[in-house]
């Protein structure tokens, strides 16, 4: 699992580095996903811990990542590598985000007309039970509980347009920030060795 090594400075366009260190480039990634490197998804905890890092970050700041490599070298081609992996994961975690919303919404016009429905159904209903039963207790229990019934039918589509669908967005537009983080992949230099080969 990556480990932070510290907090980076600032870049000349001020943006927020998320350090990792890990000892090989590999481990960024999913062991099990038989993509291309460039393709391939990150490691679970590799994302949770970018991820966590990027929500503490200022909203206002533009977010970079840096990579430490203990055990293997840097080069230029690693790094392109990697920048394109990163965009390509987090651009498809931001689409799949978008889609969640679009159903959830999709789903809450459906159940916006569905409550709606039910709704006028219990006016009419407590309309011709009032008239049959009059103002009798039962009656009126009846024809009451009918109408708090509707009212009951609107709560899921109402926390739908009203609380649902915002932190999806916002999770949707952190990945799209996370998507565009320039990468930086360093190596670690290697302490010399206590018995150094004869």
């Amino acid at each position: 699992m990556p480990q932070s090594v510290h907090e980076g400075p600032h870049t000349a366009s001020d943006a927020q580095i998320l350090d990792v260190r890990v000892n090989r480039l590999e481990q960024l990634f999913n062991a099990i996903d038989p993509a291309p490197f460039r393709g391939r998804a990150l490691d679970p905890d590799a994302e949770a811990y970018l991820v966590g890092r990027a929500q503490e970050a200022s909203r206002r700041k533009q977010l970079a990542l840096r990579v430490y490599l203990s055990r293997e070298p840097a080069n230029g081609q690693a790094q392109a590598s990697l920048r394109e992996a990163v965009g390509v994961h987090f651009e498809g975690r931001a689409r799949a985000k978008h889609r969640q919303i679009r159903r959830l919404l999709r789903n809450g016009r459906i159940s916006l007309l569905i409550g709606l429905l039910f709704l006028g159904a219990a006016i009419l209903a407590e309309s011709f039970i009032i008239g049959i039963f009059g103002l009798e207790r039962y009656g009126r229990v009846l024809a009451e509980s009918l109408i708090i019934g509707g009212w009951v039918a609107l709560w899921r589509p109402l926390g739908i347009f009203l609380y649902d669908w915002w932190p999806l967005l916002g999770e949707a537009r952190l990945y799209q920030r996370m998507s565009a983080m320039p990468v930086e992949l360093l190596a670690l230099a290697s302490p010399p060795h206590p018995n150094p080969p004869v």
